[in-house]
C-alpha cells in the first residue's frame, strides 16, 4: 500500500507539476507573443519614419538640386556678363592706346613747332641785334 501511495503521490505530483509548467509556458507564451506585437509595431513605426525621412530627404535633395540648377544658370550669365566686360575692357584699352599715340604725335609735333619757333626767335633776336649795332 506504501508503494501504491508512493505511486499516487508520484503521479499526483508530476500532474502538478505539469499543470505548472503548463501554466507558467502560458504566460511565457503570452509574454512572448505581447513581445512580438510590440516588436512589430515598433518595425511598423520604425519603417513608417524611415520613409517619412526618406521623403523628406527626397524632397530636400530636389529642392537643392533645383538650386544648384539655377546657380548653374546665374553662373554661366556672370560668365556672360564677364566676356562682355572683358571685351568693353580691351576695347578701351585699345582706345587709350590710340589716345596715348595721337597724344604723344601731337606733343612730338608741338615740340618741333616750339624748336622752329624758338629758332626763329633767335634768328629775329640776333638780326635785331645786328640791326642795333649798327
Amino acid at each position: 500500500m506504501l508503494e501504491r501511495a508512493r505511486g499516487v503521490i508520484k503521479k499526483v505530483t508530476l500532474e502538478v507539476i505539469y499543470e505548472v509548467v503548463e501554466e507558467r509556458s502560458k504566460e511565457i507564451q503570452e509574454r512572448i507573443e505581447k513581445l512580438e506585437n510590440k516588436q512589430e509595431q515598433d518595425f511598423r513605426y520604425l519603417n513608417q519614419r524611415i520613409d517619412q525621412l526618406g521623403q523628406k530627404i527626397d524632397e530636400q535633395v530636389g529642392q537643392v538640386r533645383q538650386e544648384i540648377g539655377q546657380l548653374r544658370q546665374e553662373m554661366g550669365q556672370v560668365r556672360q556678363e564677364i566676356g562682355q566686360l572683358k571685351s568693353e575692357i580691351s576695347r578701351l584699352d585699345q582706345k587709350i592706346d590710340d589716345q596715348t599715340s595721337q597724344v604723344r604725335q601731337e606733343v612730338n609735333q608741338l615740340r618741333q613747332e616750339m624748336f622752329q619757333l624758338n629758332h626763329r626767335i633767335d634768328t629775329v633776336i640776333q638780326m635785331l641785334s645786328e640791326i642795333m649795332r649798327k
